[in-house]
């Protein structure tokens, strides 16, 4: 009786996780839906966002860029850094130096309010890069540099 009982267990529990699976894939192909075409903008940002960059600061382009896509959808800023370890991706960035860009192209900008821009608990993990990036940046002038990293997606999505 009680082999049945955790067998079902088991099954039951592997049903949620497909499940959970099934409901991240379809927010990644929500997100990637709404925020393709907005998140173009960045690409001049990579020599200064991908994890093996080499350059100090963005450049002026990169800058422009990140204004254009902060205009159109500051959503899309958030959800890039929130997906950023989606394991359908293939380019790997610098997390810390995506979430500087505001301080490094001197644009009034923060990612601490993602947060509540991604209908997210503030105590949630997801929440946790927005809050550490919070506690670490408000009121500073952050500097470039660490080594977080995620997936950069813009260029991965098809332009249809």
């Amino acid at each position: 009786m009680a082999a049945r009982r955790s067998g079902a267990v088991v099954a039951a529990l592997m049903v949620v996780a497909a499940a959970l699976v099934g409901l991240a894939g379809a927010d990644f192909a929500a997100d990637r839906a709404e925020c393709a075409d907005k998140l173009m903008g960045l690409a001049t940002c990579l020599t200064y966002v991908q994890l093996a960059a080499t350059a100090r600061s963005p450049t002026p382009d990169c800058c422009s860029g990140f204004r254009q896509v902060l205009a159109a959808s500051k959503k899309c800023l958030c959800v890039l850094v929130k997906d950023r370890d989606e394991p359908t991706l293939g380019i790997k960035f610098n997390v810390t130096r995506a979430m500087n860009l505001p301080s490094a192209c001197n644009i009034p900008a923060t990612f601490s309010d993602c947060p509540k821009i991604l209908n997210m608990s503030p105590d949630s993990k997801e929440a946790e890069i927005f809050k550490q990036y919070g506690i670490e940046h408000e009121g500073k002038n952050a500097t470039a540099g660490g080594a977080a990293t995620g997936k950069l997606y813009m260029l991965l999505w098809p332009l249809n």
